[in-house]
């Protein structure tokens, strides 16, 4: 059994409570956004206003789901108004997708909460803790983005 000393088991103990409280925030950043967009929808949407004209192939394949999902999340983010599509001029079947004036302020308003959120929660924190913090959490997301998760069998 893990002790509450082993570091791995720690840091999976607080990701985990991490994890469960960024899908709560992310749920209520969606609802700021708009009140029907769907909490999967915001990352979409984000990635959207960050890579603008980008094709709906990509970022299915960025997020890793199939193209009838990922279609059916943009048609519904273009009925809010958040998303508009245009053809794409180098491919007369694909279409080039970005966010509207619209979807881009309330992006931006939802950036600056969950900002304002961090900075309250940090708010004690020495400046040099920040940047640590920041620093290892990109070390961790690059470790865990090139090392496959595993099951190890139970012997």
């Amino acid at each position: 059994m893990d002790t509450p000393l082993d570091p791995v088991a720690r840091i999976e103990s607080e990701l985990g409570l991490l994890l469960r409280r960024a899908r709560a925030s992310a749920e209520r950043l969606a609802r700021e956004v708009h009140p029907d967009l769907e909490p999967s929808a915001y990352p979409l949407l984000v990635r959207i206003e960050r890579e603008p004209d980008v094709r709906a192939s990509e970022l299915a394949e960025h997020i890793g789901v199939g193209r009838g999902t990922m279609s059916r999340q943009l048609g519904r983010l273009e009925q809010l108004g958040l998303i508009e599509r245009r053809p794409d001029p180098d491919d007369s079947r694909g279409q080039l997708i970005r966010v509207t004036a619209e979807g881009a302020r309330r992006v931006d308003a939802a950036r600056v909460a969950r900002r304002a959120y961090l900075g309250a929660a940090l708010g004690t924190w020495a400046e040099e803790d920040r940047g640590l913090l920041a620093d290892q959490l990109h070390r961790l997301n690059a470790s865990l983005a090139s090392t496959p998760p595993r099951v190890q069998p139970e012997s």
